[in-house]
């Protein structure tokens, strides 16, 4: 496929481009959307082929027999990732948001305190509130535009409440891969305070040049007793709308514990979700190859036009296609920023408090997008702040 094609997305009941205007006052008919973590890419030919079969078979009923989804994530885990995963490992959830929440229901009580690493993606401090568990934010350390976390900061913060760790790898928005070295320090610090490592890893896919992401439960394969993964296809493939994520449970006992909460919940399979997974692991590889390589041209186009605006700098990411964008040293308060990219430039992106404290002059923008959309965008920004220059 061509990834420089522009899909119209307006009216097709899709969450980044029908509600911009009522989120952002940007009209879908003069803005660009780059806010919500989707691609505007057609997914791989398989994905579209696998739901074509559904409907021929014209019986849209209960899903069942998940033998072959499970057998193309492990294939999938075992050839991209070098992590052999055994298939009563795997719970499926209507995606990892859903995940994250279960991991809380299942792990904490409330008013327990759950770690996050700020600015980070702002659905785990929603659903932390929502699950009535207070939010522990350890702010990341920013050296020269790249983010690390400064965990002696974090152990004098404790209050000895703190029950679980919510961990983003590969990091959105801050787009780092974290180092094995850093996996192992997090892993050491939560067996040390005895924490349930929750990784959300569902862009592990999508990783630029010489980074390679790692899988946390190969950092240390003997402390799986505290370690939940969550991976997906759906950011990979752009199947987001399937909503169907994976909660990856190596030790028994944190296995047996997360069953119950997914009987209490019923929670069962989407056919739908199922289907189009186990296509995009078993033969969209291809696609997500040249997928990565096009996003990483996105990237530097991007940042080659943005970092030309004094004061602005767009953060070189390892990972994920959300650029993050730091506006602090144009002298602007968040309000004006926020105005520039919205009214001027008629761009909806995400307002980086939305992240927390430490993303108040920061924005996030989607380039998961054509080359052409990416590039009217970069020169957008230039446009609304051109008094700067």
């Amino acid at each position: 496929m061509s990834f420089d094609k522009v899909i119209n997305r307006v009216g097709t009941h899709t969450a980044k481009w029908d509600t911009m205007e009522s989120n952002f006052g940007v009209s879908p008919s003069e803005g660009i959307s780059m806010w919500i973590a989707d691609m505007d890419f057609a997914p791989p030919l398989s994905v579209t082929k696998s739901i074509e079969n559904m409907l021929k078979n014209q019986v849209l009923g209960y899903y069942g027999d998940d033998k072959s989804y499970k057998s193309a994530i492990i294939g999938w885990m075992k050839h991209r990732h070098n992590w052999t995963v055994d298939p009563n490992w795997i719970f499926t959830v209507h995606g990892l948001v859903n995940g994250v929440a279960l991991c809380i229901q299942t792990y904490t009580e409330e008013n327990d305190g759950i770690i996050i690493f700020t600015p980070v993606y702002h659905q785990f401090a929603k659903t932390i509130l929502a699950n009535n568990r207070k939010i522990v934010e350890s702010n990341l350390v920013n050296n020269d535009g790249r983010f690390e976390m400064d965990l002696n900061a974090l152990e004098t913060s404790l209050t000895g409440d703190e029950t679980m760790m919510v961990f983003c790898s590969p990091h959105n928005p801050c787009g780092r891969v974290w180092t094995k070295d850093e996996l192992q320090q997090v892993l050491e610090f939560c067996k040390k305070h005895d924490l349930i490592l929750v990784s959300d890893e569902i862009h592990h896919d999508l990783v630029f040049g010489d980074n390679k992401h790692t899988i946390m439960s190969l950092i240390s394969p003997l402390d799986t007793d505290l370690i939940i993964i969550l991976s997906a296809a759906t950011k990979s493939f752009n199947i987001a709308g399937c909503l169907t994520g994976n909660v990856i449970i190596q030790d028994e006992n944190l296995r047996k514990q997360f069953a119950n909460t997914l009987a209490a919940n019923a929670i069962g399979g989407h056919a739908f979700g199922h289907n189009m997974c186990e296509a995009a692991y078993k033969d969209g590889e291809e696609w997500l190859n040249t997928c990565v390589d096009y996003i990483a041209e996105n990237c530097r186009v991007f940042d080659e036009i943005v970092n030309q605006i004094p004061g602005v700098t767009s953060i070189k990411l390892e990972s994920t296609y959300l650029a993050w964008v730091d506006f602090s040293k144009t002298g602007m308060s968040r309000s004006e920023i926020v105005k520039r990219v919205g009214k001027t430039a008629k761009i909806a992106a995400s307002p980086g408090s939305q992240f927390g404290k430490v993303g108040e002059l920061f924005m996030r923008f989607n380039l998961a997008c054509s080359r052409s959309v990416v590039i009217e965008a970069a020169n957008r920004l230039k446009t609304a702040f051109s008094d700067l220059q």
